[in-house]
C-alpha cells in the first residue's frame, strides 16, 4: 500500500479561520505568516494586557525566526515543515505548583495525539521528561512552559497567565536529524506507519491539542494535579531506563527513571535511594550504549 501524503499546512488566513471555527472557547486566535516567537510574542501581551480577561488566546506561525525550546535554546523550522503554535491560559495556582504546569501539559499533549492513532500504535508515541514527544523514542515535538503574573486585570494572588507552546515536526526530519546529530521524527512518518496519524489534518491537530489544554487547565484550577502521575506512567518513555541528569554539560546524577511523583518532579534510583528533580533545572538524556 502506497504511503499517504503528508498534509500540508493550510496557508495562515485559511488556517486562522478553520481554528475560530473549530475553538468556539477560544476568545482570540491568531496564525501568522511569521513572527518572532509565538510564546514571546503572548508573554507581552499578557504582560501588558488590561482590562476585562478576554482568554484563552492562540497564536500559531508558519515560520518562526527565534523560536525557542526549553533552557534557552532556539527551536529549528522550516515554513510548512513545522506546525508551530501558543496557547494563553488564565490558571488560579500557588507559585509552588506552577513548575508542574511543564510535565502536565506535555503528558496532555502526548495522550491527545495517541487518540490520533490506531490502538496498536499508541505505544510507540511517548513522552520524555519532562515535556518531550517522542515517536519510537525519536523526537517528534517539544513544548515550552512559560508563566507571568496576570498584570493589572489581576483577580487573586494565585491568578498566572500560563503561555504553552509546542512545536511539532511536520516533515524534515531527515534534515534535522544531520543538522542536530540526533535521530528526529516527524509526523508524515508516523502517518507513514499509521493511516488514522496520516489522515489527521494539521488544523484538527492544533484544535484537539488546544482544548485538550484548555479543558485540562479548567480542571487543575479546580481540583489540582491529583493522578498526574498514574496519566504520566500510561505514556511514560523513560520509566526503567538508565538515564543521566546533565546540568550544563556535567552529569549530576546517573540512575533508573522511575515516573514522577505528585509534583511532576522525575524520579531517579540509584544505589543511594530515590531522588526527586525538578522541572526546569536539568535536562535528561540516556547515555549511548555500546552494541556489538
Amino acid at each position: 500500500m502506497p504511503a499517504l501524503p503528508q498534509l500540508p499546512l493550510p496557508m495562515p488566513e485559511s488556517m486562522q479561520s478553520l481554528l475560530q471555527q473549530g475553538l468556539p472557547e477560544f476568545r482570540r486566535i491568531e496564525w501568522v505568516g511569521r513572527t518572532t516567537s509565538t510564546n514571546a510574542d503572548l508573554l507581552e501581551q499578557a504582560r501588558n494586557g488590561t482590562g476585562v480577561l478576554a482568554r484563552p488566546w492562540l497564536l500559531g506561525a508558519h515560520l518562526q525566526e527565534r523560536g525557542r525550546g526549553r533552557s534557552g535554546r532556539s527551536w529549528q523550522n522550516r515554513s510548512g515543515a513545522n506546525l508551530m503554535f501558543s496557547c494563553a491560559f488564565d490558571v488560579f495556582l500557588p507559585p509552588a505548583s506552577l513548575a508542574t504546569l511543564s510535565p502536565f501539559a506535555g503528558v496532555v499533549a502526548t495522550e491527545t495525539l495517541r487518540h490520533a492513532l490506531t490502538a496498536s500504535n499508541r505505544p510507540d508515541l511517548t513522552m520524555k521528561w519532562p515535556n518531550d514527544i517522542q515517536w519510537r523514542f525519536a523526537k517528534l515535538a517539544g513544548i515550552l512552559v512559560e508563566v507571568t503574573r496576570a498584570g493589572t486585570a489581576r483577580l487573586s494572588p494565585d491568578h498566572h497567565v500560563a503561555i504553552i507552546g509546542i512545536g511539532i515536526n511536520l516533515d524534515d526530519a531527515r534534515a534535522l536529524s544531520s543538522s542536530l546529530d540526533r535521530r528526529i521524527a516527524d509526523w508524515s512518518e508516523v502517518g507513514r506507519a499509521d493511516s488514522a496519524a496520516a489522515r489527521l489534518r494539521p488544523e484538527q491537530m492544533v484544535i484537539r491539542i488546544a482544548r485538550a489544554w484548555y479543558e485540562g487547565l479548567t480542571d487543575i484550577s479546580m481540583k489540582g494535579f491529583a493522578g498526574l502521575p498514574a496519566r504520566h506512567a500510561a505514556v511514560d518513555g523513560l520509566v526503567g531506563q538508565k538515564v543521566d541528569i546533565v546540568d550544563n554539560g556535567r552529569i549530576l546524577l546517573s540512575g533508573n527513571a522511575a515516573g514522577v511523583n505528585d509534583a511532576g518532579q522525575l524520579l531517579v534510583r540509584d544505589a543511594a535511594g530515590e531522588h526527586a528533580i525538578s522541572v526546569g533545572e536539568v535536562s535528561v538524556r540516556m547515555p549511548w550504549t555500546a552494541t556489538a
